[in-house]
């Protein structure tokens, strides 16, 4: 236990599952194994070493399998994470690499698999998408069990906790996750992991509060600690004194109160004081969330970002298995519309057998749309699959990254080469499906008068119109704050691209974070925005804002902020207009108290 005079320590994380917790602190030994022995080992025993890895990789198999096949109702919906580890158990950067190390540098099972685990860590630590990043949280988790039974380290079994309680671990893993019972566990904080991980991902599905990335919670957090967990803040407050107990307990029942309310209210329509109607959609990563995005009230799926079925496997999707994900998305929905993202990575981040040189600056390279232009088989297989799952429903096809007119004209002659190949074939699709671009680089914002002339829709990525108009990284510590989506610069963008979006008669979106805060809605709403697409989780506050506000006192209150020439002015315009009423809405918004 901390001593008196260290009462409410507050311990900065990230959010990874909102939710207030108010209890004591259980700690279990998860995560990084402690020790891993290195040394060489003689040829006669390679093949023996070799065998001995193999039945490591066969035992934790056998492992998740158990826990798959008794995971309660809960958790059925999160099993396709399990799976996605099962596949990892044999992907070749892990299965055969080590392999391949043990036989060629004749090192023991531990160190090979350590050492291939490290490889993929620095690819992986040059992507700057957070949920593609983080898949190297997978990998981490799936190398942690097979090294637990290389080893025979034990650890704590979280089924067995039989006391309310909230986690403290190093590390939870998406199958320790699953063995929570939620009867038992109050919410979880760990040390590593972001909002993005399956781990996070798991939390938010099962309603529990998470804070992730505490870096050293694990080492200032001991087992009967009285904690304080806010999964919307991303904070923790250790040994708390009885005022800070009792005002937590008031924002406890405060914000379960509210969800409740926004939960009933969610299905209404997002419609301003003065009768005008925004689409509000949902972003998801795979078919699994549509159910999620349903439940919070979307009016579709406004981005489908397809890279989760090329990342998770050995080798490269099929058609077929691309199709059978679109169509479940689209019937869902129900006619809903489904916006379908075209793959927005590079080649060196597909679980393939392509070659393709290591980039020192992923960001600016082979991505996106000119990585499908160089690999059209790849691009094709994708698209045929997209066009045949719009037949179940309103599915629109969206390019990323597009540049220029170029790249516009490329990639519609290659779907006119595949709308043909489908008719010889007797296929059945949809022709005349809309076609879309993402607006996410400056030169897309100055051509967007141009290339509007040529597609059905614009779609504006702002997570990294900004990061490459201002050329901020908002993953470097050092430069993160400088992440400002109401920079004036970029609502000037904004702004141009919505009017040329109107001057052609096409509808524009905005799919970034920057559509999750109430903050926005009264700059982005006069503008001309049409929709709205966020996390399901934003959902229904933004629709209830839009509902609080008139369109036409946020036409001249946008005057107002387009004469502005700090973030500082806007921020404190928009305190001073709308503060009060966001605050009201939402007092558990990061960064808005």
């Amino acid at each position: 236990m901390l001593h008196e005079a260290s009462k409410n320590i507050i311990l900065k994380g990230i959010g990874g599952s909102p939710g207030i917790a108010i209890g004591k602190a259980y700690f279990v030994e998860k995560g990084k194994v402690d020790i891993v022995d290195k040394y060489r080992i003689r040829p006669g025993r390679v093949e023996s070493e070799v065998k001995r890895f193999r039945n490591a990789v066969t035992e934790s198999k056998q492992e998740l399998a158990r826990i798959m096949e008794g995971l309660p109702e809960e958790y059925r919906e999160n099993t396709y994470i399990l799976d996605a580890q099962l596949m990892l158990l044999a992907d070749k950067k892990i299965y055969e690499s080590t392999i391949a190390r043990i036989e060629k540098e004749q090192i023991n099972s531990e160190w090979a698999l350590q050492k291939s685990v490290d490889d993929v860590r620095e690819v992986f630590s040059k992507i700057s998408a957070p949920y593609i990043k983080e898949r190297i949280n997978d990998i981490v988790h799936v190398s942690e069990r097979i090294l637990r039974n290389l080893t025979g380290q034990e650890e704590d079994d979280i089924s067995a906790i039989n006391k309310r309680v909230i986690l403290v671990a190093h590390d939870l893993s998406p199958a320790d996750a699953t063995q929570i019972q939620l009867e038992k566990v109050m919410g979880f904080i760990t040390d590593l992991g972001g909002r993005t991980s399956h781990t996070a991902i798991i939390a938010r599905s099962l309603e529990i509060p998470a804070v992730l990335g505490l870096e050293d919670a694990t080492r200032r957090i001991h087992t009967g600690d009285i904690l304080i967990i806010d999964g919307t803040k991303g904070m923790v407050i250790v040994d708390p004194d009885e005022e800070t107990v009792t005002r937590c307990h008031s924002e406890k029942e405060r914000f379960e109160a509210y969800e409740a309310m926004v939960a009933r209210s969610s299905h209404l329509p997002a419609e301003t004081l003065d009768g005008h109607h925004i689409r509000v959609m949902a972003n998801i990563e795979m078919a699994q969330e549509v159910v999620s995005a349903i439940d919070h009230g979307g009016d579709g799926i406004g981005l489908y970002r397809t890279e989760y079925l090329y990342l998770n496997k050995k080798g490269l999707p099929t058609e077929e298995e691309l199709f059978e994900s679109y169509r479940e998305v689209a019937e869902i929905m129900k006619g809903r519309p489904v916006t379908i993202r075209t793959l927005d990575i590079g080649a060196d981040k597909i679980g393939s057998d392509l070659k393709w040189s290591r980039e020192v600056n992923p960001a600016l390279g082979l991505r996106a749309i000119r990585f499908c232009m160089k690999e059209t088989g790849i691009f094709k297989t994708q698209l045929a699959a997209i066009l045949r799952a719009a037949v179940y429903g309103d599915v629109r096809l969206m390019i990323p990254m597009i540049s220029g007119m170029a790249e516009i004209i490329a990639a519609r002659r290659i779907l006119t080469d595949v709308c043909e190949s489908l008719d010889k074939e007797g296929v059945v699709f949809k022709k005349d499906i809309k076609v879309g671009i993402m607006v996410e680089v400056p030169s897309a914002v100055v051509l967007a008068d141009v290339l509007a002339e040529e597609v059905d829709f614009f779609s504006i990525g702002t997570n990294d119109l900004i990061q490459y108009s201002i050329a901020i990284d908002r993953g470097n510590e050092h430069v993160a704050d400088m992440y400002q989506p109401l920079h004036p610069a970029i609502l000037r963008m904004i702004k141009s691209v919505a009017e040329a979006a109107r001057a052609a008669g096409i509808k524009v979106s905005i799919c970034g974070e920057m559509a999750c805060s109430p903050f926005h809605v009264p700059i982005l709403l006069p503008m001309g925005i049409d929709e709205l697409s966020m996390n399901p989780i934003s959902i229904p506050e933004i629709k209830r804002m839009i509902r609080a506000i008139s369109l036409e006192d946020c036409r001249s209150f946008l005057e107002e902020v387009m004469k502005k020439r700090t973030v500082r002015e806007i921020l404190n315009i928009v305190e001073e207009e709308f503060g009060e009423k966001i605050q009201n809405m939402a007092s558990y918004e990061p960064g808005l108290k």
